[in-house]
């Protein structure tokens, strides 16, 4: 046995050593016949080795790197091509891979390194950790982290020792994550990608429209890496359930970087950041007609001398929320969640920014921040809290003035490369992410997000005889047709205003008004090309809904949203009559005590926009007709009719309209504009209208 033990023993130290030595080293004696051809390649090893320094010492120095690792990459692949079994030309390749948008591409650099020399540098541990987290493999991972902490001596291990115990945290926190995925499907958006980066998906409220960023070949001089800056694209929802080619939003990019932020819910404005100095700020663009205008610059409560980025429009317009980051000289402290208040309600003006809260913000970066219109949604991209790895997206609910402790969305939706950029559907159901995970078409890349649900129990159901032989049957297990999806209690209304007689857009004023409370929520304007408009209002009120343009008489609609409601999505074309004899319009936010002719309090609103026309044009004439369904006797539907008219002409000369412009006048139910065999029928029959005279 000792012999061969003897035999062995230098016949496996050969094996070890023939396996492990295969390291080429780039020295000139290594290649005799290609003197030329090494002194080349040579000099891109060189210059690689320097742009790694400078990346790697950006990294420990809690810096942007900028291009210094992708530069790299461009020399080191040259330099392997000349010499693919250098065991330090691997080793880099894979160490600068990690650090761009291609991170997938890092480990079978550093596996080959580790193969071709084991001790090929004393950070292959760190990266070969970073390189089998972003794979998932988190045992290994962990593995190889713990190995690096416990050898390695160096001026960076302070730094390091952070980075260690936080991915070592990561890891802990995937291996969770991903033993119990959430129920949804990930999908690659493959029309709107391309092999550069795509980012920033801003969804409409409707889902159908995206707008996003890209740094896709856009006819402008690229950098040094052969990249080009990013513009901002757009692209519609088409009838077959695709989304059409991306178009470039030409009056918003320059030749500089521009981002796409926030479309806002009503789609009028755009937020986006940019540079145009020393550092990035906030802009707004405004949608006119079928252009959107040149990006403004935000009040500087907003922009301050630290990089403001991704920012979102708060639910109610009244703040906006934002990433920024806090210098101290060339260092960063790390980016955290603000926001800022309009003042006075002045809309171009913003308080002081606030912090969310480090309940919220962590000691790490976070990322991007978004606000659902529900306006108790906040979903953000951070490094912190219990991430997997890179960015992970979590989620906030505002809670008695508070912010929630912060969930993570969950494997697959994130990953351990970087996941963020958050946009949702107002339903809920549907949202979009941008992701530089492995399997895409390069680099960032959009994808939707599509929530299955509370998961379905299961019942045993019909039975398959097709096993004659078999004594008991066997039963189909069937799953319960039922699916319960977290959808929001909202409402969309979308569509447009549009001339009743001859269908041309009209240029509108939406108002919303909180009927209860009488205080006007919100107006804006319908597209004056399109006369598109798109509004989300959220549960808990009764909404009167006024449509006014020159010229024409105002329309109305009301939206009674009880709290925990489902997601509803109205589409409408508004028709909008002109102001001429004959012309009837109903007030839909005019209400009575059940069976009286007593006006409530929630119809001063419509009451008084109504008074506002009288005033208007003193030539009006107008007649208020009262209206019910049929149930009851006519006798009294035409009575209770007429008293609710006579109420509302009360109430207009209260107000100072001239008795002689008005006349009060009860039709029962003689008139109905519905049938009266259904609830929702009847409900339509009982109105109150005016008529010009």
């Amino acid at each position: 046995m000792k012999l061969i033990t003897k035999i062995l023993l230098p016949a496996v130290l050969f094996l070890c050593y023939t396996g492990y030595g295969q390291n080429v080293e780039f020295k000139a004696s290594n290649f005799k016949d290609k003197k030329e051809d090494f002194k080349k390649a040579l000099v891109h090893y060189e210059k690689a080795e320097e742009l790694m320094e400078q990346g790697n010492e950006s990294i420990y120095s809690v810096l942007n790197p900028g291009n210094l690792f992708k530069s790299a990459i461009i020399e080191l692949k040259k330099a392997n091509k000349f010499n693919p079994k250098n065991a330090k030309v691997n080793f880099m390749l894979g160490n600068a891979y990690l650090y761009t948008n291609e991170k997938y591409k890092a480990l079978p650099y550093l596996e080959k390194a580790m193969k071709l020399d084991p001790e090929v540098d004393r950070f292959i541990d760190f990266y070969l950790g970073m390189a089998y987290q972003l794979d998932m493999d988190f045992g290994k991972a962990i593995k190889h982290y713990t190995k690096f902490e416990s050898a390695t001596k160096s001026k960076h291990v302070e730094t390091l020792g952070r980075m260690l115990k936080k991915r070592i945290k990561e890891c802990k926190s995937g291996k969770v994550l991903t033993a119990t995925p959430v129920r949804a499907w990930i999908d690659n958006v493959k029309n709107i990608n391309t092999k550069s980066d795509e980012y920033s998906p801003c969804i409409s409220t409707d889902g159908a429209t995206i707008v996003f960023t890209s740094n896709r070949e856009n006819g402008h001089k690229p950098n040094e890496v052969g990249e080009y800056d990013g513009d901002i694209y757009k692209t519609e929802l088409l009838d077959n359930g695709k989304w059409s080619a991306p178009k470039s939003m030409k009056s918003l990019n320059t030749t500089l970087d521009e981002t796409a932020t926030m479309l806002s819910y009503d789609g009028t404005k755009m937020l986006i950041y940019k540079n145009e100095g020393d550092n990035y700020d906030i802009y707004e663009s405004l949608l006119k007609g079928a252009n959107w205008t040149a990006p403004k610059k935000l009040h500087r409560g907003l922009n301050t001398k630290a990089n403001q980025t991704y920012a979102s429009y708060n639910f109610n317009d009244r703040k906006i929320m934002f990433v920024s980051s806090k210098k101290v000289g060339n260092s960063s402290r790390g980016t955290d969640i603000f926001f800022c208040g309009r003042m006075n309600g002045r809309k171009d003006e913003f308080g002081a920014a606030q912090t969310v809260g480090s309940t919220v913000n962590s000691r790490f970066n976070e990322g991007s921040v978004y606000m659902h219109p529900d306006g108790e949604t906040m979903y953000f991209g951070s490094e912190g809290h219990n991430s997997m790895g890179g960015m992970d997206i979590f989620v906030s609910y505002k809670k008695q003035g508070s912010w929630s402790e912060p969930e993570n969305l969950g494997y697959p939706i994130n990953t351990p490369y970087d996941d963020y950029f958050f946009a949702a559907t107002a339903s809920g159901k549907f949202a979009y992410i941008a992701s530089n995970r492995e399997g895409g078409k390069g680099g960032l890349d959009i994808y939707k997000v599509t929530f299955w649900g509370t998961e379905k129990n299961q019942t045993l159901a019909t039975e398959d005889y097709l096993l004659a032989s078999v004594a008991k049957p066997i039963k189909n297990v069937q799953i319960e047709n039922k699916v319960k999806v977290n959808k929001k209690s909202l409402t969309v209304f979308k569509g447009k205003t549009v001339d009743a007689i001859s269908d041309k857009a009209i240029e509108a004023k939406i108002t919303i008004t909180d009927n209860t409370t009488g205080r006007q929520i919100e107006t804006i304007m319908t597209n004056s090309a399109t006369g598109k408009f798109l509004l989300s209002l959220t549960s808990g009120k009764n909404y009167g809904i006024t449509v006014e343009a020159d010229g024409y008489l105002f329309h109305s609609e009301n939206f009674d949203i009880k709290n925990g409601g489902n997601f509803n999505m109205v589409n409408k074309i508004i028709k909008l009559k002109n102001i001429k004899k004959g012309s009837t319009i109903a007030l839909r936010n005019i209400f009575f005590d059940s069976g009286k002719s007593t006006l409530r309090s929630e119809s001063n609103g419509e009451l008084n926009r109504l008074v506002d026309l009288l005033k208007e044009v003193p030539s009006l004439k107008i007649e208020i007709s009262g209206h019910t369904d049929n149930v009851g006797s006519e006798s009294l539907n035409k009575k209770l009719s007429q008293e609710r008219a006579q109420a509302v002409v009360d109430y207009l000369t209260q107000k100072g309209i001239s008795k002689t412009r008005l006349v009060a006048k009860g039709y029962g139910s003689t008139k109905p504009v519905a049938s009266n065999n259904s609830s929702s029928g009847r409900q339509q029959n009982r109105r109150t209208e005016f008529k010009i005279l």
